[in-house]
């Protein structure tokens, strides 16, 4: 919005041509995206309090997990109330990527708010069925990978990390492999959100490197130079993804150890989504299982553990996701919390350093 209404001053006033860098906005777009949720978050959270709306906590997960009963919930629409306004402000609104991706995040913010609601209103934490979730979440990821593979020009190329010259084309069956990717990603955030902090970490130092990566595949020059696609439009991402990165700081605040907040089903489900198309876009689909390797690893012991029980009735961990079973061995929650950062920083960077090993 500020781009359209200031950015055609800059023939009459020259200062207003700064608004033309995207590095500019994007930076002007991740402080207005931290201050909303700053000065909102007391706001939000007791309202959130005052309405009752509290976390239902699963009575077979670990007995500490107990006292956070009735913590206020649905903090991810505090997110994304943050990630809409300050891009909406800062971004060329004429880009369709930006609404392709706020698109998704909102719409998978609505299957995630169903399931909060229904899990508050029926005081237990079920929710949705698995098999209501993913039919909503394949509703939506069709209409938007409909809209990437036939309202832009992206090709359905593979393209592999260290490995510039290798292009795979995969045809029809790449509309498939990207429903994978944003619904996966979508849930594998979602998993990874059972611990004071533990997902918004990742999620914040995924979003940076999305946020940089996004960058130069909409640059012509850096994505030649460094053997990558060149996705045109696509830099206007990084302006999302640093308002991402910023509300999750701002949320964090709120959401470190002991939470006052937590993100709900509503903020996992929707930054999980968002990132994933992001990646999409960007022809990085691969690159996320690095990047964004806690929340792959997270998923991964689910699936095995049921696999494993369903096979063998023995269970892998004492407790799936994986971060639970490291409780459960008697680490600490901040201490799982602040390793799995770690984790993720030191994965954001190697995703980072395949850039220059192509």
């Amino acid at each position: 919005m500020l781009y359209h209404l200031l950015f055609p001053l800059h023939t009459r006033l020259q200062p207003f041509n700064v608004f033309q860098y995207i590095t500019f906005r994007a930076l002007c777009a991740g402080l207005t995206s931290l201050v909303f949720s700053l000065a909102l978050g007391p706001v939000f959270i007791r309202m959130l309090s005052t309405h009752q709306l509290g976390q239902q906590v699963r009575d077979d997960g670990p007995k500490s997990h107990l006292k956070k009963s009735g913590t206020p919930t649905m903090g991810g629409i505090l997110i994304l109330l943050s990630v809409t306004i300050s891009t909406l402000l800062w971004a060329d609104l004429s880009n369709l990527y930006i609404w392709i991706v706020l698109g998704v995040m909102m719409s998978f913010g609505f299957i995630g708010w169903l399931d909060d609601f229904k899990k508050i209103k029926e005081a237990n934490s079920k929710g949705l069925s698995e098999r209501a979730k993913l039919g909503l979440q394949t509703l939506f990821a069709a209409v938007a990978i409909g809209l990437i593979f036939y309202g832009t020009d992206l090709d359905t190329e593979l393209h592999i990390p260290f490995i510039r010259t290798f292009h795979l084309d995969i045809s029809w069956l790449y509309l498939f492999f990207a429903w994978l990717v944003l619904v996966g990603s979508s849930n594998s955030v979602n998993l990874t959100d059972g611990l004071d902090g533990l997902a918004i970490g990742p999620v914040i130092s995924t979003s940076v490197t999305f946020a940089i990566l996004a960058y130069l595949a909409g640059n012509a020059v850096y994505a030649h130079y460094l053997y990558i696609p060149h996705v045109k439009g696509a830099g206007e991402l990084t302006i999302l993804c640093t308002t991402i990165v910023c509300a999750g700081m701002g949320f964090l605040w709120f959401n470190t150890y002991p939470a006052q907040v937590f993100m709900g089903d509503v903020g996992a489900l929707a930054l999980g989504a968002g990132i994933g198309t992001v990646a999409i876009i960007t022809k990085n689909e691969i690159l996320l299982v690095l990047v964004g390797g806690i929340f792959v690893v997270e998923a991964v012991s689910v699936i095995t553990q049921r696999i494993s029980f369903k096979m063998t009735r023995k269970r892998i961990f004492r407790m799936a996701p994986i971060h639970h079973h490291f409780e459960l061995s008697g680490w600490a929650e901040p201490q799982i919390t602040v390793r799995f950062w770690i984790i993720s920083v030191v994965l954001a960077m190697l995703g980072l350093a395949t850039l220059k090993l192509r």
